[in-house]
């Protein structure tokens, strides 16, 4: 029994966990941050791509998911702190499958602060050149943003600024053949 729409089956996502890690792995050079932190993020990304191939626990992970959230606070730079959310959204996928949507939001404001407005546009565009379909079937699966209370795609930070326009727009894209 899936406890939230937001969670999704751990098939989904594991599914999601690759794509999200691809999409915080495409900006996380922006990340700069102490040693430690550093190790934080790199270890986090590597998890979720364990989780994604089936070898590492929904529990495992959970137990973790903070770790990257709290190293994020370490970056240099904003776009730096961006990158490294979108590595702990990508963690968190293992929890509740529309952290993977929170990844790929983070990824776009991660490289807007670092290189513009157009940048923004691109980067989402190369996320979705990014999705196969059964990746955009687990993320139709997903409640719209701002319609499920419980849960990242309810009103908290997910839902405004360039985070929610990122999510609204990959929603809206979301074509499953």
């Amino acid at each position: 029994m899936v406890a939230s729409p937001q969670t999704l089956t751990e098939p989904d996502r594991r599914l999601l966990a690759g794509w999200a890690a691809l999409c915080a792995e495409h900006v996380l050079a922006f990340f700069e941050a102490p040693a430690e932190a550093d190790a934080q993020i790199r270890d986090a990304l590597d998890r979720a791509k364990a989780f994604a191939r089936g070898e590492s626990t929904t529990d495992a992970e959970i137990a973790k998911r903070m770790i990257a959230v709290k190293a994020a606070s370490a970056a240099i730079t904003p776009a730096g702190a961006a990158a490294a959310r979108a590595v702990g959204q990508a963690a968190a996928v293992a929890h509740m499958g529309a952290h993977a949507l929170g990844a790929a939001a983070y990824a776009v404001k991660a490289r807007s602060l670092a290189a513009g407005g157009p940048a923004a546009d691109e980067e989402l565009h190369w996320q979705l050149t990014h999705l196969g379909n059964d990746e955009r079937a687990a993320l139709a699966r997903l409640p719209a943003l701002g319609s499920d209370r419980n849960g990242p795609l309810g009103p908290g930070l997910l839902s405004r600024g360039i985070l929610g326009d990122t999510i609204r727009t990959i929603q809206r894209q979301i074509v499953v053949p």
